[in-house]
């Protein structure tokens, strides 16, 4: 019987974590505590990869040494070019060493000495004991360890799956004949992030004729007489240099460690502390997917278990003592505050806006993982920049919100890391299904001054769905579920009952992504009335960057693990069912603890939006454009789909008229839609640059910015962006806008987000409408679809001109950009005068589009690097027109100066209206995490206050058109621009009203402007 094969893998820690932080850069994952998990969880998810799909007999993960090695010795500038460690990735690395620990997987580790080296000694030694070794790391230097039983694991990034490369694939990638070639290639070549210097001028196609020819470094140089030109020149003058590069790049393989097999075998885990780690980090699935759902789950103590019956008089109590249902004090309603409909000071002439609240060094206290005392980790060092606090330190915010919301409640061994649940919880969760009990209930929910309810629907689409229940709570702990009958007659029947208390505007409304409910409850005749409580906005408001899942927000503030979805309609899939088709008993539960669960979240954050300065915000613009966003979800867009069908027509011809354009010019066809065959074709055979950058899998890199860059003096290039252009409208929008047609109302009601841009802006889904292409002939056809209701309506649009750049002017008080705006001079024609030294009159058309953009640029914090791009001249005259903008305009530079400033010292940037926007690396280390820190402190105020600005527009606008009962209807909103569907008698008044009304949403110093027009269709009024 032959042996089971031994298989080891080896992690190169840190090659992966820096990987899985830069893959989540530009969206970063940040635990309630504010701590960056991005790195830790994409360390982790390549190891379970590892764990599930390999399954190791051994592993083991190795580390870098904080000290310095040999090869500093050797060449004291090694490496000395990096950047500093990211901040997060410092944070990080403890608790990865920790989790890897808690995982039973040996740490190596060893001063003097890289992660290279010890996993190429230990490979080597393994290969030797008959393991088949694989070596998991996305760095290419590890080819040169490849032998029949060694082998590179690098792991599915970016959709790529995971590569194994033996030594056919590592020949193959270098194009060399032997593996001890490797290290010839990186010594010709250099290393730029190692700081190898390689020989100057050697670049890796170079580098492989040379080694093709000569075999080696060392017989290049002695044969250095055979070479021409500049290349024999340098190799002469940096033969040195050569060979140190070769020695430097050489992994060594005497490394003073031993294989010890036992020490590498793969065990089980320390479950405790396995999962304290990663509740504490917020892995909720991960937890599952390593322990099982259940792990830590105790029994349930007696005092927690519900013994009261499933079905109840609503005059019964558990203990039969008294009235489940008392008239219960508020829970905390809160009474609006000031006269008038926005009673936000604005004073005369606003200036920017200034913090409130003390300022302090840092925002994010980060409680650092206890250093391991395991002699493998020496080199564990807490960054004290960074993280604040240690082992024994504890602070308001670590302890466990739970202990608040129950007061009462003498909970079984609490423990922060126990994550308490449904089972766990005494609570009191009543079915209501008969006209007596929901009378009786109505009742009581009529003397309440707030209710927190919530909908259970058919569907996930509003305006699809039907009503399958409706969950009450008012008092934590106790909820009650109404089921509602899926005949229309019966369910009308049910929900008319509730229409008294859901429609009286005294009684507040409390419940988790309220909007969706609002538009359920419309579609059945009820206008939800009252002051309402958004859970999910409220959570938006105070941490910006954060999730605002119920279940991931009751996890964070309350540590309670909601029940899940699917364990009642099942995965996703054919065999899924629809909440209708659960058992009511089980529904009852699930629905009854959302209810709970949001009330105790608002009880949770009130208080925080009062501390933040956050209440007026959210309780005078947010809550109400919950309304306004309703009924223009409700309302929806009416279509023309002949029109869309036409165009697809069209652009399918011009597909196909530019794709051959494409071949013509390549000289042979190939599929554009890969970036492999397209990088191949671009500068392989055509040779559009010598020096086209690559991607991290060794592809040319082909994005809309390089072929931006080339098609000036390149036609292929634009003709490729031109087909790009053309799949994305058909593919994106002409082809899909037909299917998202309601069958109900033979409209397009997209779906608006108000809690996910982080500057406060809306955003929309099914479809995307900031997405809509505006600035191209082919994307503004799309507008053309959107059409009127009837013949009796037309379509008016009114947008914004240039907020952001008065808004600016506003901020920084900047006497020039004042007057310019006020007395209606054309800004980029006064920026050209003022930065090319000409009289107005006398500004070009060239001149005019370069200062367009330093104007906007400027809000963006752009550079001259950034400039020089965009307006395709030299980076020195970009920097000096950027100094002559602010030398002409030392108001915006003060400005953009002091709003850094004001960042540093609160840690965050905040709108005209008090919107925050956190700014956690605004004190880093690291320059390019710091420096788009800065940007965004300059730029979030401005971006967030036109946001402010449109919605208190919107608010008034939909009051004026509900007091005249107008006939025409808000539909739409797309960055700064709302569209009406306008009934033709009314043109006059609402043309008027509109423009004077978002002229004035928020007085300012600056005056502001409205475009409006009108037409037949969308593009036509725009």
């Amino acid at each position: 019987m032959a042996k089971p094969q031994k298989k080891l893998f080896l992690l190169d820690a840190l090659a992966l974590i820096y990987r899985a932080h830069f893959a989540f850069n530009k969206s970063p994952r940040i635990s309630s505590r504010g701590v960056n998990t991005s790195a830790i969880f994409g360390f982790m998810n390549a190891m379970i990869e590892v764990l599930t799909k390999e399954k190791p007999t051994h592993i083991g993960v190795a580390f870098d040494s904080s000290k310095k090695t040999f090869r500093h010795e050797q060449f004291p500038m090694y490496k000395a070019t990096r950047q500093s460690q990211p901040e997060d990735i410092s944070v990080a690395t403890p608790y990865i060493k920790q989790i890897v620990e808690a995982m039973h997987i040996p740490i190596l580790i060893l001063d003097g000495y890289e992660a290279d080296d010890i996993i190429g000694t230990i490979a080597k030694k393994a290969a030797l004991a008959d393991f088949e070794v694989y070596m998991m790391t996305p760095d290419k230097d590890y080819g040169q360890l490849v032998e029949e039983h060694v082998h590179i694991y690098k792991p599915a990034f970016m959709g790529k799956p995971a590569e194994k490369l033996g030594v056919n694939e590592v020949l193959e990638r270098w194009q060399i004949e032997r593996i001890d070639q490797v290290t010839d290639m990186l010594g010709l070549m250099g290393d730029s992030v190692d700081n190898i210097p390689g020989i100057p001028g050697v670049g890796e196609k170079t580098a492989q004729k040379l080694i093709a020819d000569f075999g080696s470094v060392e017989n290049l140089i002695a044969n250095a007489d055979q070479l021409k030109g500049k290349l024999k020149e340098n190799v002469v003058n940096f033969a040195d240099q050569g060979l140190l590069s070769k020695q430097l790049a050489t992994i060594h393989l005497d490394v003073p460690v031993t294989f010890d097999e036992e020490h590498l075998r793969h065990t089980e885990y320390d479950k405790p502390r396995l999962a304290a780690l990663l509740d504490e980090l917020e892995f909720r699935q991960m937890k599952t997917r390593l322990l099982g759902g259940n792990y830590d789950e105790k029994p349930l103590p007696e005092a927690f278990k519900n013994t009261a019956p499933a079905q109840m008089n609503l005059f019964d109590s558990p203990g039969g003592d008294s009235p489940a249902f008392l008239p219960f004090p508020n829970m905390g309603a809160l009474k609006p505050s000031g006269a008038g409909d926005l009673p936000f000071d604005f004073g005369s002439g606003t200036v920017a806006p200034t913090p409130t609240g003390k300022p302090k060094e840092k925002r994010t206290s980060v409680k650092a993982p206890a250093a391991s005392a395991s002699a493998a980790t020496p080199d564990v060092v807490t960054d004290s920049a960074t993280i604040e606090g240690g082992e024994n330190s504890t602070s308001e915010q670590d302890q466990p919100a739970y202990l608040d919301v129950y007061p009462d409640y003498e909970i079984d061994e609490v423990q922060p890391e126990r994550r308490r649940n449904i089972l766990s919880v005494k609570h009191d969760y009543r079915l209501v299904d008969t006209a007596e009990l929901r009378a009786s209930l109505v009742h009581y929910l009529s003397l309440q001054e707030s209710i927190c309810f919530d909908s259970e629907t058919t569907a996930i689409d509003p305006v699809e769905a039907d009503l399958v229940g409706l969950s009450f709570a008012y008092r934590t702990g106790e909820a009650f579920y109404v089921p509602v009958p899926e005949g229309r007659d019966e369910a009308q029947a049910v929900v008319d009952q509730f229409k008294p208390v859901f429609e009286n505007p005294n009684i507040g409304k409390i419940g988790q992504n309220l909007k969706y409910d609002l538009l359920m409850l419309k579609k059945y005749g009820v206008e939800v009335q009252g002051k309402l409580f958004d859970t999910m906005i409220a959570h938006y408001l105070i941490e910006p960057e954060m999730r605002h899942n119920m279940d991931m927000m009751a996890m964070t503030y309350l540590n309670y693990q909601p029940v899940e979805i699917e364990e009642l309609i099942g995965k996703k899939g054919k065999g899924q069912l629809t909440m209708r088709e659960v058992d009511v008993q089980k529904v009852v539960d699930y629905a009854s603890e959302d209810a709970d669960i949001t009330l105790q979240l608002k009880e949770a954050f009130a208080p925080r939006l009062e501390k933040d300065s956050l209440y007026k915000l959210f309780d005078q613009v947010e809550m109400p454009l919950v309304q306004v966003l309703t009924d223009l979800e409700l309302e929806g867009v009416t279509i023309d789909t002949n029109a869309l069908a036409e165009l697809s027509a069209t652009l399918e011809v011009d597909m196909r008229q530019v794709q051959q354009e494409i071949f013509d010019i390549a000289g042979e066809s190939f599929n554009i839609g890969s970036p492999k065959q397209l990088g191949e074709i671009l500068f392989d055979k055509l040779k559009l640059d010598k020096n086209a950058k690559k991607t991290k899998t060794g592809q040319y890199a082909t994005g809309e910015e390089i072929l931006s860059k080339l098609e000036a003096e390149h036609e292929i290039a634009r003709k490729i962006l031109d087909y790009r252009e053309l799949i994305k409208l058909k593919n994106t929008y002409v082809d899909v806008l037909p299917l998202l047609i309601s069958k109900r109302t033979g409209r397009i009601h997209t779906s608006f987000n108000q809690a996910v841009a982080s500057t406060g802006r809306l955003s929309s889904v099914n479809p995307n409408l900031q997405n809509i292409p505006i600035r191209t002939p082919r994307g503004q056809e799309i507008r053309k679809a959107f059409v009127p209701r009837g013949p009796e309506f037309v379509i008016m649009s009114a947008d914004y001109s240039q907020i952001e750049l008065r808004i600016m002017a506003a901020f920084s008080g900047d006497q020039t950009m004042l007057d310019a705006f006020n007395n209606d001079v054309d800004i980029h024609t006064q920026t050209a005068s003022k930065v090319f030294h000409v009289p107005i009159s006398e500004v070009t058309t060239e001149m005019r589009r370069k200062a367009k953009t330093i104007n906007f640029g400027i809000i963006y914090g752009i550079s001259a690097f950034g400039l020089s791009q965009r307006l395709k001249i030299p980076r020195k005259e970009a920097a000096q027109i950027i100094d002559e903008y602010f030398a002409e305009f030392p108001a915006v530079k003060s400005y953009m100066d002091q709003s850094v400033e004001k960042a540093r010292g609160f840690g965050y940037a905040e709108t005209i209206l008090g919107r925050r926007r956190y700014l956690r690396d605004i004190n880093s280390r690291n320059q390019t995490d710091r420096m788009f820190a800065e940007r965004n402190a300059v730029n979030a105020p401005i971006q967030g206050s036109a946001a402010d600005m449109l919605k208190i527009a919107m608010i008034r606008i939909h009051e004026f058109m509900q007091a005249e009962r107008l006939k025409s209807k808000m539909i739409l909103t797309v960055h700064d621009e709302l569209v009406f569907d306008a009934h033709r008698d009314e043109i006059d008044l609402l043309r008027d009203r509109v423009a004077d009304i978002m002229r004035n949403a928020i007085p300012m110093a600056v005056k502001m402007e409205t475009g409006i027009g009108i037409g037949e269709n969308w593009l036509l009024a725009h």
